[in-house]
């Protein structure tokens, strides 16, 4: 033993095996690429202008002046001879907004318009726009990935989708947008369209996964025949019905407060309930994948489904429960889209299997089976909706959209493929 300070603590070979695990695993290099794209599209995107609302308190007065100095009513002046905005509190405290500024009028309410510049991507909006967006295929993509995970694949999501969004629409749309429902003096209108909403489009989901499951399982025929099957099937329902039964390719007028109520409520300038789910979801994903027997089963049949069944494993069910829950979250994205948008159209879901399954695949889901987690199947879906948002924001033309996810799943299998081949064993 030496002289002096007593040496430190070494971390314990645990500890390093754990930090070394959390280092290599596939979540932490997503979520290093996401920083790097992030940090990419803030520095280099550039900026753009827009109209900010200036806080302007009940009573107080606005005045409006142009070039000359000469005060004009509100609302009779056009917007590029507004010179200036002065708004008077009722305490008497005056602001004044000097040009380029607008003033304009919605509901009886006044809003005076001020000019900024701001970062392209780093603005609130934008951002909540990009992980909204992401929501969708996300939700999706946490059932892929236990679906990819049993060395399986589901072709049919985006005509899942919008199948149930066409048939919650459909029940909805029948509900009115002028029902009322009261019960011991609480208005629970908007509770009940969200409550049947998520009941028929998650229920038409669960229904159509499960017969993926049972088809897949009782025919013993790959689920990529199956699927490719159910999404034509779907596909052409999804067209037919409703034109059927109300001859329209696009259904609205839904009951209030299911959009503006719950899907699409306001929080602090941005309507962030689509995400708030995705992260419940890949919290339960999470939950499922690794911590219930369920889960620990989905890994194993896709490691080795002739040594699960020797090991007594129920394979046909586990399969079956879940494509269930794969078509339940197709559903359930499928009320989130048709409450944030307000409608369901019968083009809904197109190609949306491409960019689910790019999500998983980029999440870390191995086609060959027996690897996966939630959180990556989250992550990839921001990766992608990140790739699509820098294109806009560098004026890059969208048709190669397809292409970049194209070449991303593509990358995503060689480096799995690679990474296959250099582990041990």
């Amino acid at each position: 033993m030496t002289d002096g300070a007593p040496e430190s603590p070494k971390p314990s070979p645990g500890a390093r095996r754990a930090v070394t695990r959390l280092a290599g695993a596939q979540e932490a290099g997503l979520l290093l690429v996401i920083a790097l794209m992030v940090t990419a599209l803030t520095m280099f995107g550039g900026t753009k202008t827009v109209y900010k609302p200036v806080d302007i308190a009940p009573g107080s007065t606005i005045e409006i002046f142009d070039a000359d100095g000469a005060v004009h009513a509100p609302g009779t002046l056009p917007g590029r001879l507004i010179a200036r905005v002065v708004v008077t509190a009722p305490d008497g405290t005056a602001r004044e907004h000097a040009a380029p500024v607008r003033y304009t009028e919605s509901g009886g309410v006044a809003s005076v318009l001020v000019e900024r510049r701001v970062n392209k991507f780093l603005e609130k909006e934008n951002i909540t726009l990009v992980l909204k967006d992401a929501s969708f295929f996300a939700v999706m993509a946490v059932g892929m990935t236990a679906v990819i995970i049993l060395a399986g694949i589901d072709l049919s999501v985006g005509s899942i989708f919008a199948f149930a969004a066409i048939l919650g629409a459909l029940v909805l749309n029948r509900m009115g947008s002028d029902l009322s429902l009261v019960v011991l003096g609480m208005d629970l209108t908007g509770l009940a369209g969200v409550l049947v909403g998520l009941g028929v489009c998650v229920g038409v989901g669960a229904l159509c996964g499960a017969a993926n499951g049972v088809m897949t399982v009782g025919l013993r025929v790959h689920p990529f025949v199956i699927t490719l099957g159910m999404m034509a099937a779907l596909r052409g329902l999804t067209i037919i019905i409703p034109q059927a039964v109300s001859g329209e390719q696009s259904i609205s007028g839904f009951p209030p407060g299911f959009q503006s109520g719950f899907f699409k409520r306001e929080i602090m300038g941005v309507y962030p309930v689509p995400i708030v789910i995705m992260v419940l979801i890949a919290i339960a994903g999470w939950f499922v994948l690794s911590r219930t027997v369920l889960g620990r089963r989905v890994y194993a049949i896709g490691g080795n489904e002739i040594a699960a069944k020797y090991a007594g494993i129920p394979v046909g069910r586990v399969k079956v429960i879940v494509f269930t829950l794969m078509g339940a979250l197709a559903g359930l994205s499928a009320c989130m889209a048709i409450g944030y948008l307000g409608a369901a159209e019968t083009s809904a879901g197109a190609a949306y299997e491409l960019e689910v399954i790019a999500a998983a695949v980029i999440g870390g889901a191995s086609l060959m089976g027996g690897r996966g987690s939630a959180l990556g199947a989250v992550l990839g879906a921001v990766v992608i909706k990140l790739i699509g948002n820098s294109m806009i924001i560098f004026d890059i033309d969208q048709s190669w959209n397809q292409v970049v996810m194209g070449g991303a799943i593509i990358v995503a299998v060689v480096i799995d493929q690679t990474k296959a081949r250099l582990s041990p064993g």
